[in-house]
C-alpha cells in the first residue's frame, strides 16, 4: 500500500455502509491515516476489507493541514490512542452511529471513552473502526469545558476486556450502544468467553465475547 501514499484512495471498512475516501497520508504496521479534505481519519488495518485508488474525478481532497496528533510519532494503533488521550474525538464502532468524547484510559485490549451521551464507555480495541481526533479548541456539542469536564472512569479498571466485563456481573448494562434490544439487560455471568444477559422479558441470551463491541452502564 506504500505505493498509494499521498494519493487519493477509497476504503471499504468493516461495519460502514459507504466507502471511506481521502488522501492516504501515513501508513503504519497496523493502522493508516486518511485526510478526507476536512478531517484526519485513523483506520486500523484489520478492518480494511479493500483499498483501491480513487478515480481522477474523485481525487481532489485538497492539501492537508497539520494533523491534530503528533505527525512525528512512530505510527501504531496503540500510540494513536495514547496520543488521542484527553483530546475530543469521534469514534466509528458499529453501523452508521458515531460517538463523541474523550479517550480517558487505555488498557491491554480495551479503552475507556468518556462521552456526554454514554458517560464511561468501555470499547474493545478489536472493534474500533475509525478514530477521528479534533483540534484542541473543539469541545463536544460546543459545551464549555467546565460544563463537560473529563471524568475518570467510576469503576476500577481491569487489564483485559473480559475481566472488566466480569466486574459488571449482576449489574444492568448496555452492549454495543444499545443497537439491539436483546443487548440490554442484567449481566448475569461472564464465563468461558460467553456472556449471559437477562433481557427485558426475563429470558437469558448468550453472546460470545468476540462479538461485544462496547459496554456501558446507564
Amino acid at each position: 500500500m506504500e505505493t498509494y501514499l499521498n494519493q487519493s484512495v477509497s476504503l471499504t471498512v468493516s461495519g460502514t455502509r459507504f466507502p471511506v475516501k481521502g488522501r492516504l497520508i501515513d501508513l503504519g504496521a497496523d493502522i493508516l491515516v486518511l485526510h478526507n479534505g476536512t478531517q484526519f481519519l485513523y483506520v486500523p488495518l484489520v478492518h480494511i476489507q479493500q483499498l483501491t485508488r480513487c478515480p481522477a474525478h474523485e481525487s481532489n481532497f485538497g492539501t492537508p493541514s497539520e494533523p491534530p496528533l503528533d505527525p512525528a510519532m512512530d505510527l501504531s494503533y496503540r500510540k494513536v490512542l495514547l496520543n488521542a488521550k484527553g483530546m475530543f474525538s469521534e469514534l466509528y464502532i458499529a453501523g452508521s452511529q458515531t460517538v463523541h468524547g474523550y479517550v480517558t484510559s487505555i488498557m491491554n485490549d480495551f479503552f475507556v471513552f468518556y462521552s456526554p451521551m454514554f458517560r464511561s464507555l468501555y470499547v474493545s480495541m478489536r472493534h474500533l473502526k475509525i478514530l477521528v481526533p479534533y483540534d484542541s479548541h473543539t469541545t463536544p456539542y460546543a459545551l464549555e469545558q467546565e460544563k463537560f469536564p473529563v471524568h475518570p472512569a467510576t469503576a476500577s479498571l481491569a487489564r483485559t476486556f473480559d475481566q472488566q466485563l466480569k466486574k459488571f456481573e449482576n449489574e444492568f448494562v448496555i452492549l454495543d450502544l444499545g443497537e439491539h434490544p436483546e443487548k440490554i439487560g442484567l449481566l448475569k455471568s461472564v464465563q468461558n468467553n460467553l456472556l449471559e444477559l437477562v433481557t427485558a422479558d426475563g429470558a437469558s441470551t448468550f453472546i460470545h465475547l468476540d462479538h461485544v463491541k462496547t459496554i456501558h452502564r446507564p
